[in-house]
């Protein structure tokens, strides 16, 4: 004769706070598992993959931008976790679960989201904190992109902008210097000064040496297709051509762009300036800038 197990409302109220699945779920579970606690909460989580195989294939257009660097700024992360709704965006749950992303991706550093998955969690691993969390929110979950800067040498330092405005944008910024003054704090808030410049002004390139010459020659050929242009003789038009291309040009590249704290001046020639004042050589290495559903298209199949 098979002995019943009575299940307490404590034993559902605890199994809930562990889980954060319904409680009906956790009384079934508790029921299936015979009052063991341990065993409810693995059916939970069984259930709860299964279910996120099945949303994996929906939409994610939402989500936050977020990102962690390092206290000494030798290294910063950034990256794009997606979700279905602004409803569960908002939700301190999914704004956790992007921070301990964050943290994970600057303590771990993975070269790419499929190696993130596989890095240990709260809950196992990533992807394992990731099927929690669509167990819970009950909507797909995708981590779409990240970003790594490590200096493992040298005496740069990384920087980090989230916008304020609900984590929809956030740039990592690395300079580098030719040595460091002050333990380099002086570095590190320029860092995040041109971070919070690149979520501002939105540069494609870092400078001019990093436009493809293919990308110069098509504004070349449509500043010169320009119905304004036509009727100027053939000197002329190239030079108007050339200066159109080059404001173009300035426009895009971070280092000729005003900057958005002293507009005077570009972010070039304020790291130029700043560096003289500490007497130091500073020069931008490079950055990344995420913009919510901007991008490619995510590289996570499925959590």
């Amino acid at each position: 004769m098979s002995t019943v197990v009575e299940i307490s409302a404590s034993m559902v109220k605890d199994l809930r706070e562990k889980s954060g699945a319904a409680m009906m779920d956790c009384k079934k579970a508790l029921v299936e598992a015979g009052g063991d606690f341990e065993k409810a909460f693995e059916i939970l989580r069984q259930k709860g993959a299964a279910a996120a195989g099945k949303k994996a294939s929906r939409i994610t257009s939402e989500g936050l931008v977020v990102g962690q660097v390092s206290e000494c700024g030798k290294a910063c992360a950034l990256v794009e976790v997606n979700c279905e709704t602004d409803f569960v965006a908002r939700n301190e749950e999914f704004q956790a679960l992007g921070k301990e992303l964050a943290a994970i991706a600057l303590k771990e550093k993975p070269a790419t989201v499929e190696a993130l998955l596989e890095k240990p969690s709260s809950k196992g691993t990533v992807k394992e904190l990731i099927t929690e969390a669509i167990a819970k929110t009950g909507e797909n979950i995708q981590v779409k992109r990240l970003e790594v800067f490590d200096l493992k040498e040298g005496t740069g330092s990384t920087g980090l902008y989230i916008h304020t405005l609900g984590g929809k944008m956030g740039a990592i910024v690395e300079l580098s210097t030719d040595k460091c003054v002050n333990g380099c704090a002086d570095t590190k808030a320029l860092a995040r000064e041109v971070a919070m410049h690149v979520v501002s002004a939105k540069p494609t390139y870092l400078d001019r040496e990093a436009v493809p010459a293919e990308m110069i020659e098509n504004e070349r050929r449509i500043e010169s297709g320009k119905a304004d242009l036509a009727d100027k003789k053939p000197e002329m038009r190239d030079k108007i051509v050339a200066g159109r291309v080059d404001k173009i040009l300035a426009e895009r590249c971070l280092t000729e762009q005003p900057f958005v704290k002293e507009q005077s001046t570009s972010v070039g020639k304020y790291l130029a300036a700043k560096g003289k004042e500490l007497g130091i050589t500073i020069k931008p290495v490079r950055f990344a800038l995420f913009i919510l559903g901007e991008g490619d298209a995510p590289q996570q199949a499925e959590a």
